[in-house]
């Protein structure tokens, strides 16, 4: 500085949390098994105002999700797009049906939610990390 003062270091921004979520080790993130995934099919679940049944291209094979989207998306907007997905989350039963794998979203304070996709056009089954 002119003065020959030195300027005040900047600190990272402290941002306040709602939940704590424990950290995990960077072997422990290479446990996840990411995808990017294809989806070929939307099926909305009946007598679910929230439930949709996914049926996702990983390139090597197919698997099904069942995520509680319906209010967020139309069938028609999501089908034929890539996201991203968790393969290796054992699969439990929703509304009668297996869901193999699951979306990822993100949701804001205000309840807006939106799938996470790549930015540029990778091939179905590549891996995120």
């Amino acid at each position: 500085m002119a003065n020959g003062m030195e300027a005040p270091k900047a600190e990272p921004e402290k941002t306040e949390q709602k939940e704590t979520v424990p950290e995990i080790t960077f072997d422990e993130f290479l446990k996840l098994d990411l995808r990017v995934g294809k989806i070929l099919e939307v099926i909305p679940v009946e007598n679910s105002k929230k439930l949709i049944r996914i049926i996702v291209d990983f390139g090597t094979e197919k698997r099904q999700a069942v995520a509680g989207l319906m209010q967020y998306y139309k069938p028609e907007d999501l089908v034929g797009k890539k996201y991203l997905f968790l393969l290796n989350l054992k699969r439990r039963m929703m509304a009668g049906f297996e869901s193999q794998c699951m979306i990822l979203a993100a949701e804001d304070d205000k309840g807006n939610v939106a799938v996470l996709m790549p930015e540029k056009d990778v091939t179905e089954g590549s891996k995120v990390g």
